[in-house]
């Protein structure tokens, strides 16, 4: 190859590089505030008392519903939030799932057992904003235990000692010593009205951070709308109570973010994990399950069981724990649970990859099917008893249904610097979030499977 042919391939090849390295924004900090459970309803509900994100939304950009990962419960969605793919690529897949071999559910909210590089099996935007030397903070961010590469943080977690334990200790020692009350946290986590107090606290963190330790990213998880919603459901006094409480929140750190070395480079992405569905009538699939002769009990112990479900809200995972039997189980349990009461669809094998969900062959924590529930019904793992529905004792709300429903899609708004003012998104998908805030800090996510809001982003 003749010399002027190489020197123009290798002049090429380092333009290539150059225009696709890294380029990080020490002097700009991107704020994720995830308020879980918040609906995009609410941003166009009068009944809800929302200033401050309207207000971030004119300024800024919003899109007209967030469509998020299946099931659209908590764990899984957050994590599609910082890797920007799905559960079957990030492993996070769902709160909780049974382990095939011992027959126990295993959970993953909250944080009980695994540390993040442990079942996170992808980059985060925090790993790749870490790699490229930018400071990083996460306040209660799920699956985050042990985060090596998140600088300043607190794991969602609700041990006395688990902050000190699993978080930055000497962090937690210096708001200690500055009178922040982090000792309280656990106590707060098992009062059933302990949001409000530990939305307060969180709020707390993150201005201590902006003041002494200003992050280029940070990650911080308001619960409080999601759990009087769980308690009330959706769209009534006491949920309209909680979303203003939460954008007295969201002000709160606006205003501490602004204040902080990066004030004025400083964006604000708010998102939710999921929408919320109000719920009156339980679905049992495990009793149809024992009625069918796959559970064995005797009196209240379970002896043997060849399949189970797992509940996970408006979704729920089906088992068959006899491999045997798989085959001839498959379309038993697609016919006998599909058409129990309440349940709007049965998700196939064939279906997974299409839904983000990983086969049981490439991951042994993977159910062999998903069923999806109507508005109005959850799923319970009950057992006993002859009826497959009940009415529940109490009303109230949850999630985890198909996510494309208008009620169940979550809130995105990006606002502040380098974004476009006034700017409408259109529909959203929540793997969109994490490659945007990477691009606005300099950095790249270069295996996820969402792309830059480029119209959300104004140009330089």
């Amino acid at each position: 190859m003749p010399v002027r042919s190489i020197l123009f391939l290798t002049t090429l090849l380092a333009l290539g590089q150059s225009l696709f390295a890294d380029n990080p924004q020490t002097d700009r900090c991107v704020v994720l505030i995830s308020v879980d459970g918040l609906a995009n309803f609410y941003l166009d509900d009068p009944l809800a008392e929302m200033p401050t994100l309207r207000r971030l939304a004119k300024e800024g950009a919003r899109a007209d519903g967030l469509v998020c990962s299946f099931p659209t419960v908590t764990w899984p969605n957050h994590t599609t939030l910082v890797t920007g793919v799905p559960p079957a690529k990030h492993g996070v897949i769902g709160n909780n799932y049974l382990d095939r071999k011992s027959g126990d559910k295993i959970p993953f909210i909250p944080d009980p057992l695994f540390d993040k590089h442990e079942i996170v099996k992808v980059p985060t935007v925090y790993d790749v904003a870490h790699r490229a030397g930018l400071t990083t903070a996460g306040i209660i961010w799920p699956a985050t235990r042990r985060a090596r590469t998140l600088d300043w943080t607190v794991p969602d977690m609700g041990g006395d000692d688990a902050w000190q334990t699993y978080g930055t200790a000497h962090w937690v020692e210096e708001m200690r010593q500055a009178g922040i009350p982090v000792d309280k946290h656990g106590a707060w986590v098992r009062e059933s009205s302990g949001g409000v107090q530990r939305d307060w606290l969180y709020t707390r963190l993150a201005a201590h951070l902006f003041e002494h330790h200003p992050p280029n990213l940070m990650l911080i998880h308001l619960v409080e709308v999601d759990h009087v919603q769980h308690k009330f459901g959706p769209k009534t006094p006491e949920a309209y109570w909680s979303v203003s409480f939460a954008d007295d929140r969201i002000r709160d750190i606006v205003e501490a973010a602004r204040k902080s070395p990066y004030g004025e480079k400083t964006t604000f992405v708010i998102a939710s994990d999921h929408g919320f569905y109000p719920i009156e009538t339980d679905i049992r699939p495990n009793v149809k399950l024992r009625q069918l002769g796959l559970i064995e009990t005797d009196g209240n112990q379970i002896p043997s069981k060849r399949a189970w479900c797992v509940a996970q809200g408006g979704g729920c995972m089906v088992y068959i724990l006899d491999e045997s039997q798989r085959e001839t189980l498959l379309p038993q349990l697609k016919t006998e649970l599909g058409t129990l009461e309440g349940v709007q669809a049965v998700v196939l094998p064939e279906d997974f990859e299409s839904r983000g969900l990983s086969l049981p062959a490439d991951d042994s924590r993977s159910p062999d099917l998903w069923l999806a529930a109507k508005s109005g019904y959850s799923f319970t793992e009950t057992h006993t008893g002859e009826e497959t529905t009940a009415p529940r004792s109490s009303l109230g709300g949850t999630h985890g249904y198909l996510p494309d429903q208008p009620d169940m899609l979550g809130t995105l708004v990006i606002s502040g610097y380098g974004i476009r003012p006034g700017t409408n998104l259109g529909k959203q998908q929540s793997i969109n979030v994490a490659p945007t805030m990477a691009h606005l800090l300099g950095v790249e996510m270069n295996d996820c499977d969402g792309q830059v809001i480029e119209k959300a982003i104004m140009s330089e």
